[in-house]
């Protein structure tokens, strides 16, 4: 029987979405990695466990869980030996039954020391915790501050001082945070175990001090050993900075599952769930729908009835605005409001064919509607984007595309229901702001392998930039043959396409994660019951709106 072209389709874009998450498994097991076996074995030598070893004996085991980050600090820092998951692991899961934030230090790169882009990702870590009143779980194990880049960390707005000051805000906020010294908690960082509600060391190899015992010396002239200085004995017998001691990791761990069993159970936002349907096509089917080229079309609802509840959804105003699906759905029992692109091409209600993955003014207009009435009814959001921006020409300026634009753009930043970003495919331009990018405050944003997240594409961007460099290579009176220009031309898309790929995205934290699309239902069904946490502060209020 002949296969279909279709069908063709089907199973070529099906093979290339498994080979991008073979890619994916395989880089995330060389992070997991940390510094390196030997590394690993020197830490097991001195008694202790990794940060991934400590955060699996914290969790629940059999539990779902999400890792913030993993792939942040990929292909950075080169000229000091690179710096894998930003040198801190951070975890949602569970722990005694109570979905928590596990923020960990890996000791095994750089001693912990904190880079530029570790500090970014603690501030997440706190930023999530914040946002959704998770309590926070601190395992300590730092060297401080990466001196050679301390000024790319030390005293900007957003930078390690930073971590302090939340600590004040969470504990005004009432969110639990427990820190346990199981390493080094040196310099500022010693301020973490007493800003934190509760304090754990473990003995002989946890240590606080502002100082050790060889700065200590420079300074004052004293001499006295690191675990006289500021270990375990020291900090709960005579400082009292901390409130237990333990004396190994296991215990440590074992001592804040027990604390955090008898938290009380938190005011819940309300949202409404119902007992999880899974979809009636097969969760890999969006392997084979998503293109392999990112320029084809295809129809969006495939996808969406491939991960929804029984693959069924209530469409908001089916035949206006087409170039944005709104629709009402249940993702693993968890009522949601979708607004996701269409990337079919398809005819407007005046009959005028439209792009797929542009926004047009009606869609603009439709999905502001339909976020105020997911507002209304306490309806948590997610956002799908697959998006080339906005409609462009006369006519789309004539008929106030950026007034439409700026109404959507209010409706979705005044949002107070919990909003999620899963990039699907293109996130460019205004596009991406407009379908709630990392800018917008959602409360988790995910990426697919197939993911590109720019100003516009590779191609588009490289046409412009050759033009300006090209005009000013002439004007410097170069003679540009074809050869050279297609030279040009290709160098710069070359640069622009590592810029774009979701793995430079994911590395700078602007996406929390790059995940394996059959996994969109579980990261957004954990992040919902994270954001039910916490109601929202304020009434749903868009300001002024032209309309």
């Amino acid at each position: 029987m002949a296969i279909s072209k279709k069908e063709l389709e089907f199973n070529i874009n099906d093979d290339q979405m498994r080979l991008k998450i073979t890619t994916l498994e395989r880089e995330l097991s060389k992070i997991a990695e940390g510094g390196g076996k030997k590394r690993l074995e020197k830490l097991h030598e001195s008694g202790k466990l990794s940060a991934r070893e400590r955060i699996d004996l914290l969790l629940d085991p059999s539990t779902e869980r999400f890792e913030v980050g993993a792939i942040a600090g990929y292909g950075m820092y080169k000229e000091h030996g690179g710096c894998p998951s930003a040198g801190v692991v951070v975890v949602i899961g569970f722990i005694s039954g109570k979905q928590c934030i596990v923020v960990a230090n890996d000791a095994t790169v750089k001693a912990g020391a904190w880079f530029p882009i570790t500090a970014k990702k603690n501030l997440r870590a706190q930023e999530i915790a914040m946002e959704n009143k998770l309590p926070i779980i601190y395992l300590v194990d730092s060297a401080g501050v990466f001196l050679p880049m301390q000024d790319e960390i030390f005293p900007d707005k957003e930078h390690f001082g930073r971590m302090f000051r939340n600590n004040a805000i969470m504990s005004s906020m009432g969110i639990v945070q427990i820190a346990a010294v199981m390493g080094s908690c040196v310099a500022g960082g010693a301020y973490l175990p007493i800003m934190s509600d509760e304090s754990l060391i473990v003995n002989k190899t946890g240590t606080i001090f502002l100082a050790g015992s060889y700065l200590v010396k420079a300074a004052i002239g004293e001499s006295i050993d690191n675990e006289t200085l500021g270990g375990a004995k020291t900090h709960t017998e005579i400082s009292g900075v901390c409130d237990y001691k333990t004396e190994n990791d296991q215990e440590c761990l074992a001592t804040i599952r027990d604390l955090v069993d008898k938290i009380g159970h938190p005011e819940i936002a309300g949202f409404d769930r119902k007992e999880s349907v899974l979809p009636k096509k097969p969760l890999k089917d969006i392997y084979g729908i998503m293109p392999v080229d990112r320029t084809k079309q295809y129809d969006t609802k495939e996808l969406l009835r491939a991960f929804v509840d029984g693959s069924e959804f209530t469409e908001y105003k089916a035949d206006y605005g087409k170039s944005i699906i709104c629709a009402y759905t249940r993702i693993d029992g968890w009522s949601v409001g979708i607004v996701a692109n269409q990337r079919e091409i398809i005819k407007s209600a005046k009959g005028e064919m439209q792009f797929g993955g542009v926004i047009y003014s009606d869609s603009a207009d439709k999905a502001a509607r339909f976020i105020m009435n997911c507002n209304q009814k306490n309806i948590p959001l997610v956002f799908l984007q697959d998006v080339t921006g906005f409609m462009v020409g006369s006519k789309s300026e004539h008929g106030g595309i950026i007034k439409d634009g700026a109404k959507m753009v209010n409706a979705m930043a005044n949002s107070v229901v919990p909003k999620f970003t899963v990039i699907t495919g293109n996130s460019y331009g205004a596009g991406n702001y407009a379908m709630c990018g990392k800018a917008y405050d959602p409360r988790l944003i995910v990426a697919w392998p197939t993911a590109e997240i720019a100003v516009m594409s590779g191609a588009s961007a490289a046409k412009v930039i050759l033009q300006i460099e090209v005009a000013s290579l002439k004007a410097k009176g170069e003679e540009i043959t074809p050869e050279r220009e297609k030279e040009l031309y290709d160098s710069i898309k070359d640069r622009y396409d590592e810029q774009i790929s979701p793995y430079y995205a994911a590395s700078r934290l602007w996406v929390d994660a790059i995940i394996n699309p059959a996994d969109t239902r579980k990261v957004i069904s954990l992040g919902i019951e994270m954001a039910n946490h916490k109601k929202a502060e304020k009434p749903y209020n868009v300001g002024v709106i032209q309309t």
